[in-house]
């Protein structure tokens, strides 16, 4: 079952175009992953879907809801996160979510028992007393999400959710959207964050307004245009990883070079062997390196499509 169906979606602002022609569609219980530069459209779809930005062409669905003419039934479909904390910092944990439970219209036991589930959910309870302004990073997200949770929605949407935590923060909040798409929920997740996109069960790639790829992340790394013929991947692990990348990338076959870790990742045609690898670092004083074949990762996928639409305009 689709959750979210969008076909032409397009947003003008005057004469720019902020989103252009934009198709694709959501599966019930997927992680959707949506990448791209910041200014390329990603926060202007979600406003589209939710039904705060009227479309100014195309159609988008929630739930099979129109997300232009049935905002209503849309409202309690969805939730969002929005990427900056917008919860109120002088009331407790436990205020805001009395708060946001009380928006959505429960009350008594009914708001009581949704509380507790949330709290259990994302595990706030030794904070309830404290002001949510006082909360680090990584809590303040649960606590924004357990508030968008409050209404149980069908879909949720966060737009950069672990933008500014740190690694374990990031880490415990995945584990709880994983939690969530197996109770059913739909989840739609912007992110800058590669190892995130990894994570997803599909990602759409957006640039310059317009989506230039979308699909299952195992598929979009097998195609065409990111395993040219006559090319394969190398890592080159070595002392001196940026030393060495310099005079890499003067290597005759070389297509393409960059530092990942305390390694090095290149593109090279299928005919430049691993000794002439090992000879060009030698001239640079580095005599040992472990190279071995690897398989493009989505961050090289986003990189030489995004690389291929510069050179096309």
């Amino acid at each position: 079952m689709r959750m979210i169906d969008c076909d032409g979606l397009t947003k003008r602002f005057g004469e720019f175009t902020a989103v252009d022609s934009v198709t694709f569609a959501v599966e019930k219980q997927s992680i959707f992953g949506f990448l791209g530069p910041n200014g390329s459209g990603k926060t202007t779809v979600i406003r589209m879907l939710c039904g705060i930005l009227q479309p100014s062409g195309g159609t988008g669905r929630i739930a099979g809801f129109d997300v232009a003419s049935e905002t209503e039934q849309i409202k309690g479909t969805l939730g969002y996160m929005s990427q900056r904390f917008s919860l109120y910092d002088e009331l407790t944990v436990n205020e805001n979510l009395i708060f946001y439970g009380r928006l959505y219209g429960l009350r008594g036991a009914a708001e009581r028992q949704r509380r507790d589930e949330l709290i259990a959910l994302t595990h706030l309870e030794p904070y309830l007393e404290r002001r949510a302004g006082l909360l680090s990073g990584g809590w303040k997200q649960r606590l924004a999400m357990a508030c968008a949770l409050v209404h149980k929605p069908q879909v949720l949407f966060l737009d950069e959710p672990t933008a500014g935590i740190d690694p374990v923060a990031r880490r415990e909040l995945w584990d709880l959207l994983f939690e969530l798409s197996s109770s059913g929920v739909t989840l739609f997740v912007t992110t800058h964050y590669m190892d995130e996109a990894e994570r997803c069960s599909h990602v759409g790639y957006i640039y310059l307004s317009k989506l230039i790829v979308c699909g299952e992340p195992d598929d979009l790394k097998q195609l065409p245009a990111v395993n040219p013929t006559g090319t394969q991947r190398l890592d080159v692990t070595c002392d001196h990883v940026t030393v060495g990348l310099q005079a890499i990338r003067k290597l005759d076959g070389v297509r393409s070079a960059t530092v990942f870790g305390q390694s090095m990742h290149l593109q090279v045609e299928a005919g430049l062997g691993e000794a002439e690898i090992l000879a060009k670092l030698r001239e640079v004083g580095i005599h040992e390196a472990d190279i071995r074949p690897i398989a493009p990762s989505l961050e090289d996928v986003f990189v030489t499509l995004t690389m291929e639409r510069g050179r096309q305009s």
